[in-house]
């Protein structure tokens, strides 16, 4: 399995399957391209899955760094990837804040995107005040983190059940550069997204029910499905019927 170097951070990343089209996925906050093991051998029978580590996470460096985490440099991993696939356009997704991360890429690079998947996600806050509170609770995972240790996870909310880190130090630092958000930036950009956009989310996964259903208004093209008898991992959830619903769409 691959790793590349990209301003002496090492960024773990796999391939599996060869057949175009790409699909690259990224992971959630305390979670690691890991958490993708339900659709690996569904999409990779067809499609060149590509699955990888955000920095501060499972197999990735943990630079000690604070401002190596941030979106930007979230946003350029995903670009070195491609690069290093040769790859030039792909299906970009991800869950929660790897979602988010699949926005800002789309926002950066539109023409390396050809559809996008987005996975029990958010947008962000056009409300400074909402945002605020988002930084607040981010902020607090990263001190939860400090104090208690990868013990953290044990109750920080859904997880799943796939993921591994070495060490809760690349936890804070991502939880802090690049869990926060610095302004409305992504959330003002979705009317601007001019590809196929897929939109999933668990029935039970109450805090991101009303932001999925804003990103199928606001997006032009773009389908919502609810996933019964899922909460925030729906990928795992609902194994056979996400990566049903991800050939489908990428069939379309």
């Amino acid at each position: 399995m691959p790793y590349l170097q990209r301003d002496g951070v090492r960024i773990y990343y796999e391939v599996h399957g060869d057949a175009a089209p790409a699909i690259l996925l990224t992971h959630g906050f305390t979670e690691s391209g890991a958490m993708w093991t339900p659709q690996i051998e569904a999409l990779s029978a067809s499609h060149r899955l590509i699955l990888w580590d955000m920095r501060g996470h499972g197999r990735s460096d943990y630079p000690d760094e604070p401002g190596a985490y941030s979106e930007a440099q979230t946003v350029e991993d995903i670009r070195a990837i491609l690069d290093t696939e040769h790859i030039d356009r792909a299906i970009v997704g991800g869950m929660s804040l790897g979602g988010y991360m699949s926005l800002a890429f789309y926002r950066r690079y539109p023409e390396r995107v050809s559809a996008l998947i987005l996975v029990d996600t958010g947008p962000g806050m056009k409300n400074d005040e909402a945002r605020e509170a988002w930084n607040q609770w981010a902020l607090g995972c990263a001190d939860q983190l400090r104090e208690q240790g990868l013990d953290f996870l044990d109750v920080i909310g859904e997880r799943s059940g796939y993921s591994e880190h070495r060490a809760a130090s690349g936890l804070v630092n991502a939880a802090t550069g690049m869990l926060t958000q610095q302004g409305p930036h992504v959330i003002n950009s979705l009317p601007d997204i001019a590809v196929p956009t897929l939109l999933i989310v668990g029935e039970n996964d109450k805090p991101f029910l009303q932001a999925m259903e804003y990103m199928e208004r606001k997006i032009p093209d773009a389908k919502r499905l609810v996933f019964a008898d899922a909460g925030h991992v729906a990928n795992v959830d609902q194994a056979a019927r996400f990566n049903e619903a991800v050939l489908e769409f990428v069939a379309r």
